[in-house]
């Protein structure tokens, strides 16, 4: 026969119990509620103080960036008064030297610093003067020096010879541009429109074997005609002999006014330099040409 099972006790809460519970429950979820709430403070707090650090960091770079704009530009502005400096030391020194080339017929402060740049061009059957008008050793002479040779040396004011690489040359201008290696302190053309009649100055070369010598007289007149039928030609007293041929004819501030080109046999003083601007033209024109780039 089948077991019975007695039927299951019902368990009655008496009524404290139910308080008990109900409080404990209202407690625990009042509980909750105020972590939640205070949770939310502290990441609310957090999140302002967070934002707060980054504006100061904000802050603090715009700061940091401006103080090094500032720093920069003083920098810059201490360099710019640097280089002023300088360029008026340089200034003066230029000064001096043409005060002392003004004063007494005295070059020597110019010829000391221009001298370097003249050189001597020799060949198989002659010589003459040059003068490097390029830092990367390009230099101009007559062309006239180098007629009839088959090799071309350079003497520089260093006594070093240099092989002599033949670039081109102006017929009619009788300019000839010839490089070697190394690199050297050029020797700048002045604006030979400004010359003026009876201002003084030097003629360098190697007259007669004598290498770097110097003369000096005044511009005698300029434009002159020459055999090329062009007025384009400064005449001057500064004695010019055989081996100046190619030489620079120097003014006062130490800058080329003409080449050094012939003289009138028969006559005193009567030397003839070509323009330092039909020199330019003549370079220029032969450079781009050979090497697609000006010079001068």
């Amino acid at each position: 026969m089948p077991v019975k099972y007695p039927p299951p006790t019902q368990i009655t809460l008496k009524k404290h119990h139910k308080i008990f519970i109900g409080s404990f429950t209202t407690i625990v979820i009042i509980y909750m509620i105020v972590t939640a709430i205070l949770l939310n403070g502290v990441i609310v707090k957090q999140t302002i103080n967070n934002n707060e650090v980054n504006n100061k960091i904000g802050q603090l770079q715009l700061d940091t960036q401006t103080k090094l704009n500032d720093l920069t530009e003083s920098i810059m502005r201490q360099n710019e008064q640097l280089a002023s400096l300088g360029s008026q030391v340089g200034s003066i020194d230029e000064q001096f030297s043409s005060l002392k080339a003004s004063v007494g017929s005295d070059f020597s402060g110019i010829i000391e610093n221009v001298i370097p740049s003249v050189v001597t061009v020799r060949t198989n059957v002659g010589q003459g003067t040059g003068f490097i008008i390029d830092n990367e050793g390009y230099v101009v002479t007559n062309a006239h020096v180098l007629s009839g040779g088959s090799v071309i040396y350079i003497i520089t004011y260093e006594q070093e010879t240099k092989n002599a690489e033949f670039i081109g040359y102006d017929s009619t201008l009788d300019i000839a541009l010839l490089k070697i290696s190394g690199n050297y302190e050029r020797i700048r053309l002045d604006d030979s429109n400004e010359v003026q009649v009876g201002e003084k100055v030097i003629a360098i070369g190697n007259p007669l074997g004598l290498q770097f010598s110097v003369t000096e007289g005044i511009v005698s007149g300029v434009h002159r005609e020459g055999a090329n039928g062009l007025e384009a030609y400064i005449q001057t007293d500064a004695a010019l002999n055989p081996g100046n041929s190619g030489g620079p004819l120097i003014n006062k501030e130490g800058r080329v006014i003409g080449i050094n080109n012939f003289k009138i046999g028969g006559g005193e003083s009567l030397g003839f330099a070509l323009e330092s601007n039909y020199i330019r033209e003549a370079v220029n024109k032969i450079s781009m040409e050979s090497l697609n780039q000006t010079l001068v």
